[in-house]
């Protein structure tokens, strides 16, 4: 009944999860977007405002006018939206499906103990650990540079190398798939902490100086606006280490660590290819087309360094089918400790031919193409023993 209910909580979170996280994203992006592409306004009513920039745009049958204020607008609205749910939101989502499918069951989903022999109390409190410490030295380095000549140079190589960091020592001491998660999560934290510490606060204070008829401190939006770039540029590389634990191959490899490094490299540089365009539309930077390009080409190299062997075995279809006293012998050695009379992880038992059978099509996936189980390898499967349960899948699945 736990599994099932755990099953039932990782749905739920993971649907919530994705949802939150599409809407802070969007107005992210959309955000990134309308900064880009306001040109000076033109109606001199606008001027006199005080308004900066403005953007006509059609959509859903209307047209929309959205105007931009630098510092403060002349009066306040009744009714202003803050965003900032979106973001608090997917956060909490996030690390909820995280605590339930990871930290959980850490000595199973968290713990190599062929890396680390961890105790699972030991391994939650380092995972933990990388959340807060990576955060700390991203908001030093933040506080220590961002203001200084070149401040967003510094800031971007200094950021860059902290995530190369991180992303070693997490690959070198948790396991694999989990590593990956820790560090999308990692970066996703400071996401959220910029919004929560900085963005959200500073515009706070700006709307108390205009209600109390003081002078507005453009220091605020100046640092909200520079943690808002930071986030917009840590989007893909958090998608694809939060992607990427459905796809064995990449953080299975020996150098799991590399792949993440590049393949987070290549979304920031995509990135700032989308970020750069709308402004290069207007004649205000130099065509960023080869950024997208250097992402793709990091893409493309990582894709030909992965690609497997070809295999010098011959192939399973050449060689004698496999039976379910075979097979079994395998799921013994292999499977029953998980998914046994014991214990049934995820509602899966296979220390039966009827439960062998139900799970057939399942079996194969996760030990034969994915090579997701046994978690982590824990038992010791060996490539002549996915080999024979690909045999047996491939006869027909037989089972007594």
């Amino acid at each position: 009944m736990e599994s099932y209910l755990l099953d039932w909580a990782n749905l739920l979170l993971r649907w919530a999860h994705v949802i939150t996280a599409i809407a802070w994203v969007g107005s992210s992006f959309y955000f990134v977007f309308l900064d880009s592409s306001l040109t000076p306004p033109v109606d001199e009513d606008l001027k006199k405002q005080g308004v900066s920039g403005e953007l006509w745009a059609v959509h859903g049958g209307g047209f929309y006018h959205p105007v931009k204020f630098a510092v403060s607008p002349p009066k306040l609205p009744e009714h202003l939206h803050w965003f900032f749910w979106e973001s608090y939101t997917t956060w909490l989502t996030g690390f909820s499906l995280f605590t339930i499918s990871y930290l959980w069951h850490a000595s199973t989903y968290l713990i190599d103990r062929s890396l680390v022999a961890w105790s699972p109390p030991m391994a939650i409190a380092v995972a933990l650990a990388f959340l807060v410490v990576f955060w700390i030295a991203y908001d030093a380095i933040c506080r220590l540079f961002g203001q200084r000549k070149n401040g967003d140079a510094i800031v971007g190589a200094l950021v860059l190398v902290l995530v190369c960091v991180a992303s070693w020592l997490a690959c070198h001491w948790f396991a694999g798939r989990a590593a990956f998660l820790l560090v999308g999560a990692m970066i996703a934290t400071a996401m959220s902490a910029n919004v929560f510490f900085w963005i959200i606060p500073g515009q706070r204070k700006v709307i108390a100086s205009i209600k109390a008829g003081e002078p507005v401190d453009p220091i605020h939006g100046q640092r909200g606006k520079q943690r808002s770039v930071h986030n917009t540029y840590f989007t893909l590389p958090v998608i694809f280490a939060m992607l990427s634990n459905h796809y064995s191959f990449t953080w299975s490899h020996p150098r799991n660590w590399l792949v993440l490094i590049l393949m987070m490299f290549a979304g920031a540089a995509i990135r700032q290819f989308f970020v750069m365009r709308h402004g290069y539309k207007l004649g205000r930077n130099a065509n960023p087309l080869p950024y997208a390009l250097v992402g793709v080409a990091v893409i493309a190299a990582t894709v030909v360094w992965l690609a497997p062997a070809a295999s010098t075995q011959p192939a399973a279809a050449a060689q004698p089918a496999a039976d379910y006293a075979a097979v079994q012998k395998v799921f013994e050695q292999r499977c029953y400790l998980c998914h046994g009379a014991q214990v049934q992880m995820k509602n899966v038992r296979l220390d039966s031919p009827e439960g062998v059978k139900q799970h057939a099509q399942s079996i194969y996936q996760q030990v034969v193409v994915t090579k997701v189980m046994p978690m982590n390898n824990a038992t010791g499967i060996t490539e002549a023993e996915r080999g024979l349960v690909a045999r047996w899948f491939q006869a027909g699945a037989p089972a007594p």
